[in-house]
């Protein structure tokens, strides 16, 4: 049995993972700051959002940097990181219900670009949480990978989201953060479709 305090044990990594959400929690539940659930909306998205792009670039770190044991990791985790990234959206989903209150209220914001994009990515992230089991993987087979493969799509949605919030006024954070997922995914379509391969001479 591995030692709860490796660096390896999935237990602790849940435990470290957890830290942000146990102290919003506890925040949430113990602030008399009447507008505490509106300031933990950003940061619990904002959380949720990183863990997404850290499981989405474990793949292609780890095909850039071989050898390396960070990416490695990252690679090895990316279940883990993938459904605490679901974690942190649903918080972030339930902060905001809270802050505002009213289901008219909710209602009424639907058609903005930065909440419709939000709801629409949270809904494909349930699936794809749902799913990351083991025996999801073996009973859905082919059929797990084309699900996984929406993350691409709840990502886009979730930088839209991000950057659209106060007239665009989040798009600079939501660069900072989508810019190196995207050129790493650059890389992967070039490494598998575009470098020049080795010619074998008879």
């Amino acid at each position: 049995m591995r030692n709860f305090f490796s660096a390896t044990h999935p237990c602790l990594l849940w435990l470290l993972l957890a830290v942000p959400a146990i102290a919003m929690t506890v925040n949430a539940l113990t602030s008399t700051n009447t507008e505490v659930f509106h300031n933990l909306v950003h940061p619990s998205g904002e959380t949720s959002a990183r863990l997404m792009i850290i499981a989405m670039m474990a793949t292609p770190l780890a095909m850039w940097l071989k050898g390396w044991r960070g990416p490695q990791w990252m690679k090895r985790n990316r279940r883990y990181l993938g459904v605490a990234a679901f974690g942190y959206a649903l918080l972030h989903t339930v902060l905001y219900l809270l802050d505002k209150a009213s289901m008219a209220t909710v209602v009424d914001e639907l058609p903005r670009l930065y909440i419709w994009t939000g709801w629409v990515a949270f809904v494909i992230f349930v699936p794809i949480a749902f799913t990351s089991m083991d025996y999801f993987v073996r009973k859905m087979g082919t059929w797990w990978k084309w699900l996984q493969r929406w993350t691409y799509a709840a990502a886009v949605l979730t930088l839209v989201h991000w950057a659209a919030l106060h007239d665009w006024g989040g798009i600079e954070p939501a660069l900072v953060h989508f810019v190196p997922l995207v050129l790493l995914e650059m890389y992967r379509v070039w490494y598998w479709y575009l470098r020049p391969r080795k010619t074998v001479e008879l």
